[in-house]
């Protein structure tokens, strides 16, 4: 578990990177500064155990890392410098706050000596990230780095998992200290309570409509294969939470389509007739619970909800059982269970038949029919294949259109952080260098934090980014004619031609404009083996996949 004292004394530069190693840490996402220069010393000599990540941004960097961490279910890392690098580091700390996902952060500190005088670049961390950070500490003397940094990773899996800010004071990394290194410390997961599986196949066996949500995070593949086992074993269909559409096979005729924003207005339905509902990991937040009016607050709809955290188990929807479990633990515990007569048979293809419906293409005016094109990428995509989305309207298209396989992945930024994608596909890749990541972004966010490419190339991964570019912030657009019909207002955009900003890195650049274009436009792009952009100029007008720009005025003004 710890290295035996060393007799001469370490920097705590050095003490930091070897708590990294300690810890398991592989990767270090980063934008240097100067309040460091002693931790990236030390990180020279872990340089054959840890990949130090050269970014170009800090939201950039914590977005690589907060990927990572979804990715292996272990924090993933990210350092950052004082003042103006920890407030660009701050979306990607609020990201990983309402994904849950496990992540440390390491921040450059002012010293210690001019505290509170307003020095330069000063910032305190506590109070500062703390609204959106599980704990936020300062390091200050050199020998308790090997403590408060397996703290703070022991803290970023615990309970509900989350981001985890460590501040360093710029005079402590060149301290001395003699102290034995910290790593992991073996710790069982919460399991279901005795009676739990017995009272939740109790409340099941009553049920004519179940219907199972699943999210949540740190899920093992031999937890997900559990769970998918006691789902449909049960003929329970299955809805994901928001941006969780890795969790379960898009494919199977138990998949009823994912409840988040822009969700099936029949799934909704379909949600509010349930007579059960099972929970299993996800908090039932705003998106999930269309502003939280999809359920009774005080409990009329039975809710089973599952969570490692009980203090989000009834947070906003009392519960009629709530089970405080590790969720790999629980899907362990319930996967050979089973009703003996299901009565819902009809009911699930019901929901099944009201995804197969969402799912069709319609017709859409212009040479590009965007939900055909990508229904046709879905069926020449590696099985494996890692999918990142940022956010905005475009990314409702493959989540209405396309199925994840079972052994797909999806990361997408639950609290709509525009600017996520492209870094996320970046760090998916360097975690995963032999996978397919693929990238759907659209103009606005390509632009955000674009500039990551440089760090692919860099670094040798080859995410292949999908630019849905319409010229608009299309949300906001959308948002901006069912209000002011006609006044268009600061969401026109003017754009780089994306294909020759690729090549000029050295990449591939493809851009689509029909149909059929998409698909030899990926093949060639995966072919290339080089970080790749695919630029899909879509009809401004289709500002949805459910209605264009005058179909919105013409609503809003009824």
């Amino acid at each position: 578990m710890a290295d035996a004292a060393r007799p001469e004394g370490r920097t705590g530069g050095q003490l930091l990177a070897d708590a990294l190693v300690a810890n398991g840490a592989t990767h270090v996402f980063a934008v240097p500064g100067e309040s460091y220069l002693d931790l990236l010393d030390g990180l020279y000599n872990q340089r054959n155990r840890i990949e130090l990540v050269t970014c170009r941004f800090e939201a950039g960097a914590v977005h690589m890392a907060e990927a990572q961490g979804k990715l292996t279910g272990r924090p993933g890392v990210a350092v950052v410098t004082r003042g103006p690098g920890a407030c660009h580091a701050a979306i990607g700390v609020h990201v990983a706050q309402q994904d849950s996902t496990p992540l440390v952060l390491l921040v450059g500190q002012i010293p210690v000596s001019e505290t509170d005088r307003e020095s330069f670049q000063e910032v305190d961390y506590r109070r500062f990230f703390s609204p959106i950070a599980k704990w936020v500490t300062q390091i200050d003397e050199a020998a308790r780095i090997p403590e408060l940094m397996a703290h703070a990773f022991d803290v970023a899996v615990s309970g509900r998992p989350g981001p985890v800010v460590v501040a360093l004071s710029e005079e402590m990394q060149k301290h001395l200290a003699s102290v034995p290194d910290i790593g992991p410390q073996p710790v069982l997961p919460p399991h279901p309570a005795p009676d739990a599986i017995p009272r939740l196949m109790a409340m099941l066996a009553k049920a004519e409509k179940p219907l199972a949500i699943l999210g949540g995070t740190r899920w093992t593949d031999e937890g997900r294969a559990a769970i998918r086992d006691f789902l449909v074993g049960n003929d329970i269909p299955v809805a994901v939470a928001f941006r969780r559409q890795g969790l379960f096979d898009g494919t199977s005729p138990h998949y009823a389509g994912d409840l988040g924003v822009g969700a099936d207005a029949q799934l909704v339905a379909k949600a509010k007739e349930a007579d059960l509902i099972l929970a299993i990991g996800t908090r039932l937040g705003e998106p999930v619970s269309q502003g939280y009016t999809l359920f009774d607050l005080a409990g009329g709809k039975p809710i089973v909800q599952v969570h490692p955290e009980q203090s989000e188990i009834g947070r906003v929807h009392r519960v009629a059982l709530g089970v405080v479990s590790d969720l790999n633990a629980f899907a362990q515990a319930v996967t050979a269970q089973r009703v003996a007569q299901p009565r819902w048979g009809a009911w699930r293809q019901s929901v099944r038949a009201a995804r197969e419906a969402q799912a069709k293409a319609p017709e859409y005016e212009g040479p590009l029919n965007l939900a055909v094109a990508l229904q046709q990428l879905e069926q020449v995509l590696p099985d494996d294949t890692i999918f990142t989305t940022d956010a905005g309207n475009f990314a409702t298209w493959p989540t209405r259109f396309m199925h994840l396989r079972e052994k797909q992945e999806f990361l997408g930024p639950t609290n709509g952080a525009m600017g996520y994608g492209v870094p996320a596909s970046i760090g998916a890749a360097i975690t995963n260098p032999g996978r397919c990541v693929l990238c759907f972004v659209g103009d606005g966010g390509a632009l955000m934090t674009g500039q990551e490419l440089a760090t692919a190339f860099h670094h040798g991964a080859a995410p292949i980014i999908m630019v849905f570019n319409n010229g608009m912030y299309g949300t906001i657009r959308m948002y901006q004619e069912r209000t002011y019909p006609g006044r268009v207002s600061g969401t026109a955009l003017t754009n780089p031609d994306f294909a020759r900003f690729i090549e000029s890195f050295g990449g591939h650049g493809e851009v689509v404009t029909a149909t059929d274009e998409l698909v030899p436009a990926f093949q060639r792009a995966r072919a290339s083996g080089k970080p790749a952009i695919i630029e899909v100029r879509t009809n401004p007008e289709q500002v949805t996949n459910r209605a264009t720009i005058a179909q919105l005025r013409e609503q809003a003004t009824r």
